[in-house]
């Protein structure tokens, strides 16, 4: 029997946390990562070389990574000490070392994939150095990805700075993929960069794979305050098209610890609310679960029951 095949959308962390999960299911992985970061360590080295944003693609290979705990924490050391390594990854030093030695990220990143020992595929969504542009409610454009995610005034969409060359093995994935799924994460800065290309988007709408979100935990201050599941779904909907989303999965569990109340308090953060009320005329089907751990004092996605879920779903669809 064939194993099942994936395609995963995100970045950095949302994206990372259900990979670690995922990936311990019988299930052939493809993990697309947007590279328009062009914050802290990723951002300096862009600034300096002209590469793609190397930092989503490397925490999204650890978490794939079938490594000890010293070779990990090898990998995410940073050199906080030092002047001239300013607080770089030795993991985003490795593949801006190997994108120097092979000449793209497409070359550069089995290398270190079989260093890592990974379990499935990372693609990048394209080689170029591309900066996300968000353009705000009342017409202003922000350029960069920390400047879209700290912009005080409302975005109503992102776009890049230039069009972009998409990765054609990332075409190829999603064309011969049994699911294909957004992941759990920014909306403006993680997801609907891998939307911005119409010829992408194309491509993902007439794919036979359904179309799976998995739905964040809690809002985004300035940029989903007061979301509930259904309106994740339409923000992805203004760049995929009305009705693709075939399936969510989405925390239905309450939050009400003294950590959820500091998320409010201190964050502006909110729990995204599951109001099955907006579903009536909807075709989507819902996976409604408690969805949610506490990992060093933070609220994630568990890994184990997502990933569980999502393999579930795979192999015997809708219930």
């Amino acid at each position: 029997m064939n194993m099942k095949k994936i395609v995963i959308f995100g970045g950095g962390s949302g994206l990372s946390q259900l990979l670690k999960g995922i990936k311990l299911f019988p299930v052939e992985i493809t993990a697309v990562v947007s590279v328009s970061d062009n914050g802290s360590s990723t951002g300096r080295l862009r600034k300096e070389l002209n590469i793609p944003a190397v930092g989503d693609i490397t925490k999204v290979m650890l978490s794939m990574a079938n490594i000890d705990k010293d070779l990990k924490d090898l990998m995410d050391y940073r050199f906080v000490k030092s002047k001239s390594l300013g607080n770089h990854s030795v993991k985003n030093l490795l593949l801006t070392a190997l994108l120097d030695m092979k000449g793209s990220l497409d070359k550069a990143i089995p290398v270190l994939g079989e260093i890592l020992d990974l379990k499935g595929t990372v693609l990048p969504l394209t080689e170029d150095s591309v900066n996300l542009v968000g353009i705000t409610t009342d017409g202003k454009k922000v350029v960069g990805e920390e400047q879209v995610t700290k912009c005080a005034s409302k975005i109503d969409y992102v776009t890049y700075d230039r069009d972009i060359d998409v990765n054609p093995k990332v075409i190829d994935a999603v064309k011969s993929t049994d699911l294909i799924i957004f992941s759990s994460g920014s909306l403006l800065t993680s997801i609907t960069p891998h939307l911005i290309d119409k010829s992408l988007v194309r491509v993902i709408n007439e794919a036979k794979a359904d179309k799976m979100y998995i739905c964040n935990l809690f809002t985004q201050p300035g940029e989903t305050d007061d979301f509930t599941v259904k309106n994740h779904i339409d923000f992805l909907e203004k760049y995929l098209g009305k009705d693709t989303i075939d399936v969510v999965i989405a925390n239905n569990s309450i939050m009400s610890s003294k950590l959820a109340m500091k998320y409010a308090n201190e964050e502006q953060k909110d729990p995204v609310v599951l109001n099955m009320d907006e579903f009536i005329d909807s075709k989507i089907y819902i996976i409604a679960d408690k969805l949610y751990i506490v990992e060093n004092g933070y609220y994630r996605h568990d890994s184990l029951k997502t990933g569980y879920l999502i393999f579930s779903y795979l192999m015997d669809g809708q219930k």
